[in-house]
């Protein structure tokens, strides 16, 4: 700074108030500055600045797993939400490891990011105290750790697998099957109970033998449908998967056994995909608003940095017809 203020013919101050955009210098100035620092190549040091001011304008985003598209989606949103607010992300992929999440949250604490967006793995919470017990400013997206109380923004699953269940019931379909994610999170047991709770109501059969709990891997969706078709025959018309990813893992387990979609058998999905309307047959799902979710987190974490308490939001989901789901046989 003091090179750029030496060859600009001005003070540090000025260079400083410069670089803040402060109202109170003349054109000419500002020009002479900019052209010094661009000339110098001169980057602001932005530990230095952090902790002059005590603060960094980043915030951290911590996901479940960055290769599942809902969460790149989200992380996107997220992005250029806090970027309309002069915010930058720091990005963390946990892959569905609670230890990975707990070394990225510590490595944000670390950089003074200013506050987190968390996607929790799930149930384990000594990574989200810690957090809590150096008063940096957290926000859950999509899953959440109900002991805590802190504001979250997610997809209430209810309407739209509600929603799925009377296309089911007016496809024809009398029997269905459950690949559910992990029940250590809050989504995978809202999912579960949700789809239950529809199928009993509209009497399509659930047989305890055909709940199958996974996590929310493509190979979780694999293995939940190799176990599915170890049962003894007939196979429900539908079955029900709980996410994107494990959605792929079971339709690939299926096209190796030789089985036909929708012809053998049904399947729809929890969470869309860019894929699934390129898929033979295109996949029924559940969609979540994603653009909605990244950009009401970053309206949090923002509330939350300024010390306000934001109320939690909840948003709907809603169905997306295609093929998959077809009419039973």
């Amino acid at each position: 700074m003091r090179d750029v203020a030496h060859a600009a013919g001005v003070s540090t101050a000025t260079v400083s108030r410069v670089l803040s955009n402060h109202p109170a210098i003349s054109p000419g100035t500002r020009d002479r500055v900019l052209a010094s620092v661009e000339a110098l190549s001169y980057r602001p040091n932005g530990v230095a600045r952090s902790l002059r001011s005590e603060t960094t304008a980043t915030i951290g985003l911590v996901v479940s797993n960055v290769a599942n598209p809902f969460f790149a989606e989200v992380a996107r949103a997220v992005e250029d939400a806090a970027a309309e607010s002069g915010l930058s992300v720091v990005l963390g992929n946990a892959d569905e490891s609670s230890e990975r999440e707990a070394r990225y949250l510590d490595v944000m604490m670390e950089k003074r990011v200013d506050g987190l967006v968390l996607s929790p793995t799930s149930g384990d919470t000594r990574a989200v105290r810690e957090v809590l017990s150096r008063r940096v400013p957290l926000v859950f997206l999509d899953r959440t750790l109900p002991m805590f109380d802190v504001p979250s923004v997610s997809t209430d699953p209810y309407t739209g697998i509600q929603e799925l269940v009377q296309h089911l019931f007016d496809a024809g379909h009398q029997s269905a099957a459950v690949i559910s994610g992990s029940k250590n999170t809050v989504p995978g047991r809202q999912r579960l109970d949700a789809f239950l709770h529809a199928a009993r109501d509209k009497g399509i059969r659930v047989k305890r033998e055909h709940v199958v709990a996974g996590g929310f891997q493509q190979e979780d969706g694999a293995r939940g449908m190799r176990a599915l078709l170890r049962r003894p025959r007939p196979l429900p018309s539908v079955v029900f998967v709980s996410n994107n990813l494990m959605t792929l893992g079971a339709l690939l387990t299926l096209k190796d056994a030789g089985l036909t979609i929708p012809g053998d058998v049904a399947i729809a999905s929890y969470d869309d995909s860019p894929w699934f309307e390129v898929l033979d047959p295109p996949v029924t799902a559940v969609a979540q608003p994603v653009r909605d979710l990244g950009r009401i987190a970053v309206d949090l974490i923002t509330a939350v940095i300024r010390g306000e308490r934001p109320e939690s939001v909840s948003l709907p989901a809603h169905l997306i017809v295609r093929e998959s789901s077809g009419g039973a046989r």
